[in-house]
């Protein structure tokens, strides 16, 4: 059996009305992310950490901004979607572990509704997801408050190499 890893990454600029939804949660808050889906960016790092770890592409390709069809698209659906795909090649998820850097919202209060959200939709246990908080420490575009971003890394086991 082989194990693999990928990571994935992503970032939305914020926008005014809430709420925001990380992790497939509603934050509530005067803030959203602007994007063409509901611009989940843990969901979208997740998504694109699995589907790397699989060799499969990443969401751009699979969800592509220029297909109307995707406008607006929950980003729990697309996750689950991307797993289909592993699935059908012999993978299975292991463990995720995802870092939101932001300076709002602090992630701490919603850590344990997003870890179950995503170890719903991905069939694993919340002990196998792991999501975690940072500040950019006042620097740069997420410091000054422009957006945030997400980094995940997703351990998958399936097929012989």
């Amino acid at each position: 059996m082989s194990v693999r890893t990928g990571i994935g990454y992503d970032s939305h600029r914020y926008a005014p009305g809430g709420p925001m939804r990380l992790g497939g949660v509603d934050i509530p808050g005067d803030l959203r992310l602007s994007g063409h889906s509901d611009a989940d960016a843990i969901c979208h790092a997740v998504t694109d950490a699995l589907l790397g770890a699989a060799s499969l592409g990443d969401i751009g390709s699979m969800f592509p901004d220029t297909d109307v069809a995707n406008r607006g698209r929950d980003s729990i659906e697309m996750l689950g979607l991307a797993l289909d795909r592993l699935r059908d090649r012999g993978f299975r998820v292991v463990h995720i572990d995802a870092t939101v850097i932001a300076e709002r919202p602090k992630i701490g209060p919603h850590r344990d509704a997003i870890r179950a959200r995503l170890a719903a939709a991905l069939g694993i246990a919340v002990d196998a997801v792991s999501v975690k908080g940072k500040t950019n420490e006042g620097m740069g575009w997420v410091g000054r408050g422009e957006g945030l971003a997400c980094i995940a890394v997703a351990t998958v086991a399936g097929r012989d190499g």
